[in-house]
């Protein structure tokens, strides 16, 4: 059970009054101070839903005892290690990490490369200046915890859930000094019986797409889940769930191109009825007043919401979460196939955390020396090695 002291005050996450406290603080604005560590975490209160929780400030994840429910793999690791200080900057006062993106928030002429490629940006530099559209939506589930998985998610983890966190990670987040959750726009749980007033707050929160009428115009971020793609005259319409009579508009090309750059997350999909299929998009408005998609990348999720990459990832996931062991799946972000990073790790693993490795079949010789180096240069987490080539998974650790 977590302890933290708030104020002169210690008290335990479970507690009777936690939430008391909790609401005192955050009208106080005072931090709380994790006390997994005798120095003690600086934390903040962030609220989620209707409930207030305590959070992690950013880049202190690592400052926490690897038991603790706030630890988070080192960034090296993953691929935000090379976006962490470049296309994430974060302010050590307020938490708001500001993000530079490769992508326009505005649109004043048609694109020529509208989607974001699956295999990353190919560089292997820690000095990534911008992030991508998919790098986006890999920040946005790590920071909203979205990326880790505890035997309390088992069958709690659903889209309002999801959406929540998403929303409460996009706050902590700025572009160009405008708060990110200004332009995202992620449907809510659609209820018939409420049709009508979610109809009536989805245009409201679509609403800035159709105000300029000279210059450019306004773009947003949309997160959803796609349902499906309907054939069009001129292209593909998605159905997104949780948003029925509500079409994203595909031109031909742009369809065309999905296909080309992200064929092993519509194999995944089709495959397998239980994963989910996320789309983050920059959307607009067209003349006519149509919703059309202007650049769009994809991720596969599992049933558990925890994002895969391909059917290795997918056995590794099932094992762990059928383990109900703490994980923490790791991301990719820019990093490209060609380059290694920590598929998942195991953060309670006694005597020290554990980081698991999949090299995958056709691993170079480029890849084998990164792979050294990064093991090498974390002797405190232990490395678990799956080479696909050599034959099945290895026993977990």
């Amino acid at each position: 059970m977590r302890r933290f002291q708030i104020g002169n005050t210690v008290v335990e996450e479970q507690s009777t009054g936690f939430q008391e406290n909790l609401a005192a603080a955050y009208r106080s604005k005072l931090r709380p101070v994790c006390l997994c560590r005798t120095s003690g975490v600086a934390m903040y209160i962030a609220s989620v839903g209707e409930q207030l929780v305590i959070k992690r400030m950013p880049l202190t994840g690592g400052a926490h005892a690897p038991e603790c429910e706030s630890y988070e793999p080192p960034y090296e690791l993953s691929g935000l290690g090379s976006l962490i200080g470049s296309a994430i900057q974060i302010d050590a006062e307020s938490g708001v990490a500001s993000l530079k993106l490769d992508f326009s928030l505005s649109k004043k002429g048609p694109r020529t490369a509208p989607t974001q490629t699956s295999a990353g940006s190919g560089s292997a530099k820690n000095d990534v200046r911008k992030m991508s559209l998919r790098a986006l939506l890999h920040y946005l589930w790590h920071q909203g915890g979205l990326a880790v998985w505890t035997a309390h998610w088992a069958g709690k983890r659903h889209w309002p859930q999801v959406r929540n966190h998403l929303l409460e990670a996009a706050r902590t987040m700025s572009v160009r000094g405008e708060p990110l959750a200004n332009r995202l726009f992620v449907p809510e749980p659609f209820r018939l019986d409420d049709k009508f007033a979610i109809e009536q707050r989805r245009h409201a929160a679509l609403a800035p797409l159709h105000g300029a009428a000279t210059g450019s115009k306004p773009l947003m971020v949309l997160i959803c889940e796609i349902k499906e793609f309907t054939p069009t005259r001129s292209g593909q319409r998605i159905i997104a769930k949780h948003l029925p009579g509500f079409s994203l508009f595909l031109e031909e090309a742009l369809w065309r191109r999905l296909n080309s750059l992200f064929p092993a997350e519509f194999d995944m999909w089709k495959a397998n009825e239980t994963c989910h299929l996320i789309a983050i998009a920059t959307i607009g408005a067209s003349e006519s007043g149509a919703i059309a998609i202007n650049e769009i990348a994809l991720m596969v999720v599992t049933e558990q919401w925890l994002p895969v990459e391909n059917t290795h990832e997918a056995r590794l996931l099932e094992q762990l979460t059928r383990m109900y062991r703490k994980t923490i799946k790791g991301l990719r972000f820019h990093l490209a196939t060609t380059q290694p990073f920590a598929n998942a790790m195991l953060p309670e693993q006694k005597p020290c955390p554990a980081a698991l490795y999949i090299v995958p079949p056709g691993a170079g010789e480029e890849f084998e020396i990164a792979l050294q180096e990064m093991i090498d240069a974390r002797p405190d987490v232990a490395p678990w090695l799956w080479r696909v080539a050599d034959g099945d998974m290895p026993p977990l650790p």
